[in-house]
């Protein structure tokens, strides 16, 4: 599996087979602190593949600063059920009438390195894009953005990344917050496998 064959089986209109295909590999689902279980499926260099659940469930991770966010790849997200706002924000420098901070955000597999930068902002809510099953939608590197699922609402969705050089993962935060590192949070076995039913009870 490759981030070419899944791009291409999905806009094939294959998503729900490969999905059910993929869900059988052995997984370690980890809770996001976006609000939503990641199954990853694939990594190779700056590609990667992931399903990822919204679900009344599972426990949630909590954000350390908020929901409004950009990434350092670009995304194709494509819809299995359920239904996910993309809610654009614009954002803007706002010097002593910030509200916010922008944080910078280091991955590795061990969890999240948060560090505060210079630039204080203001925020406000731009184009709401609303996308139901089956409905794909892109979004590129750089967009401060936050995906919102309907309050109980059941959802999963299939997230392609492709890594932009120079790019990186941002988060808005609180003004007074310092650097901290935020640890990855897995699944047990149990809830992974009741992760993996949730999805593929929706799709057969």
């Amino acid at each position: 599996m490759s981030y070419r064959d899944v791009h291409r089986r999905v806009t094939a209109g294959q998503a729900r087979e490969w999905a059910l295909e993929a869900l059988q590999r052995p997984l370690s689902a980890v809770r996001h602190p976006l609000g939503f279980v990641c199954l990853p499926l694939e990594r190779d260099g700056d590609e990667g593949v992931c399903v990822h659940l919204w679900t009344g469930s599972l426990a949630h991770a909590e954000s350390t600063t908020s929901q409004i966010h950009c990434h350092s790849w670009d995304l194709f997200s494509h819809v299995l059920y359920g239904q996910i706002r993309n809610v654009h924000v614009i954002v803007a420098d706002a010097g002593a009438e910030a509200t916010h901070r922008v944080f910078e955000v280091v991955s590795d597999a061990s969890g999240d390195r948060i560090s505060p930068t210079g630039r204080t902002v203001r925020h406000a809510t731009g184009l709401v894009e609303v996308f139901g099953p089956g409905d794909t939608y892109t979004l590129p590197a750089g967009r401060f953005h936050s995906s919102v699922v309907p309050e109980g609402g059941e959802a999963a969705t299939i997230a392609l990344g492709r890594g932009r050089p120079g790019s990186h993962d941002l988060s808005l935060g609180p003004l007074d917050a310092g650097p901290h590192r935020v640890s990855r949070q897995h699944l047990d076995p149990g809830e992974t496998a009741l992760a993996v039913r949730l999805v593929t009870a929706r799709l057969t």
